[in-house]
């Protein structure tokens, strides 16, 4: 027996789409087969968790922590030093303007003091002393208290974050570090560190998707120990490769009325906060396939799951020929302070979702992570920026500036489309030849994903044991 498997693995999923890449994957399975014991902290409600066998999973719903004004003060303060130190960085750029005070209420009167404070103290060991005074701040506080007990009473040899960014989990780390439990996080998704801005905590260990993501891991965080952070691949992509996930052709074709003999084209959409573009953008492919300018196809439009269909009444009245795909993602409780976070993804929806990308020959997308999930699958991908500061639009041009789209840019693996015109061309471009742009698809796909999918959840789970 080695030692790892005599140990406890704890794991914090604080969302769904933690509960995607970590549960629905074959990640529990493995850590089970590798830890004595694996105890879910769980953000979400744990009726969340039907499937989890009790015998081996222990599930610890979490108390809902909300921040206190002072608690608020002094994250934001950290957040916003972190963006001030890095912001020749566009993506961070961004981030530091649109977090900008609009108005001289209390609060905005209070951003401005942390811009002013920040401007002129923003160095690493600055943004670390802040996070100090934001433990203290929160270290008295009733639930946070109570996280300290259910961490005494469960006794984790290692805490496994599976998300980097939500605040309350600065709580938990700061209970982990007392108690001396060395703490692991994955970093959630591609352009988290150089977009998004500071991360909750201060993590003793790293899980990471590349080697790209790791020196970017290193570039933002200095203090970091590059012999801490393990190179994984990301199990989001794991269900491409697991056949429980599998849907025959004819069901898929059979779920939306689509015809076999003709090409499918999906549009993947942003949510509204990002995505105000996406009617024009589906209208726009409406009208190029009625008129001819783009070859004959069906048009399949996969919306984003952390919103309804409201916004698309409109577009769906116009154009009755396009097919829907709303994603089937559950609210597990009403209520929450944040209740985009509580939504799951159902298997059903993850299948469908693989054959959606398994079965359209071309995918279009606002810049979004779903270009390489079809990349994946060796499939064509047109990205759109319709918006930009000069067309009263919004403005989706400046994503083209983030680092980590700038690499996809850069690598030729997309066609980026600003108008309709180059949208057209872009999408019969690939329609006629989707093997165009094919290795250029493939040499991003090895830059982004640092293991073979079918690899990944294991390579977390060996990670982990090495800590021990």
């Amino acid at each position: 027996m080695t030692l790892a498997s005599q140990k406890t693995l704890g794991i914090v999923i604080t969302d769904g789409v933690g509960f995607r890449n970590f549960v629905l994957s074959t990640f529990l399975t493995k850590a089970a087969l590798s830890f004595e014991k694996v105890v879910i902290f769980s953000g979400l409600p744990s009726t969340a968790y039907p499937d989890l066998d009790a015998a081996f999973f222990t599930i610890v719903e979490l108390p809902v922590f909300t921040e206190t004004k002072t608690n608020w003060f002094w994250r934001k303060l950290k957040e916003v030093a972190h963006l001030q130190k890095h912001k020749s960085n566009p993506g961070i750029a961004d981030n530091y303007e649109m977090n900008k005070a609009k108005s001289w209420s209390a609060h905005g009167l209070l951003v401005r003091l942390v811009y002013a404070v920040s401007s002129i103290f923003h160095s690493e060991k600055n943004i670390l002393r802040y996070e100090k005074f934001q433990e203290r701040s929160f270290a008295g506080d009733a639930i946070v208290t109570k996280y300290g007990e259910i961490l005494k009473e469960h006794e984790p040899d290692i805490l496994f974050f599976t998300h980097q960014r939500p605040p309350f989990i600065a709580t938990l780390v700061f209970w982990a570090k007392k108690l001396k439990i060395p703490t692991t996080s994955f970093i959630f998704s591609w352009d988290n560190l150089a977009s998004k801005g500071r991360m909750a905590s201060t993590f003793d260990y790293f899980l990471v998707w590349s080697d790209l993501m790791k020196r970017e891991l290193l570039r933002f965080y200095p203090y970091t120990n590059p012999q801490a952070v393990s190179i994984v691949g990301t199990p989001q992509f794991e269900p491409y490769v697991l056949p429980e996930f599998d849907m025959p052709k004819t069901n898929f074709l059979e779920a939306f009325d689509l015809n076999a003999d003709e090409k499918i084209m999906c549009y993947s959409c942003a949510d509204a906060t990002i995505g105000p573009n996406d009617p024009l953008v589906i209208a726009t492919l409406a009208e190029g396939i009625r008129s001819g300018a783009i070859d004959s196809c069906q048009l399949l439009v996969r919306t984003s799951p952390a919103e309804d269909e409201e916004r698309f009444a409109e577009t769906k009245t116009k154009y009755p020929e396009i097919k829907w795909n709303h994603p089937k993602w559950e609210l597990t409780r009403e209520g929450h302070p944040e209740p985009w976070s509580q939504r799951v993804p159902t298997r059903k929806d993850l299948s469908m979702l693989k054959a959606i990308i398994k079965y359209c020959d071309v995918n279009v997308n606002m810049l979004s992570t779903m270009s390489l999930d079809f990349m994946l699958f060796e499939k064509p991908v047109v990205n759109t920026a319709f918006g930009s500061r000069e067309n009263g639009l919004y403005n989706d041009q400046r994503f083209l500036q983030y680092e980590h789209y700038d690499n996809v840019v850069k690598s030729g693996a997309v066609k980026i489309a600003k108008n309709a015109e180059e949208l057209y061309t872009a999408v019969n471009a690939y329609l006629r030849n989707p093997n165009l742009d094919i290795e250029n698809r493939r040499k991003l796909i090895d830059m982004q994903v640092g293991k073979p999918l079918d690899e990944t959840t294991q390579a977390c789970v060996q990670a982990l044991k090495n800590i021990l």
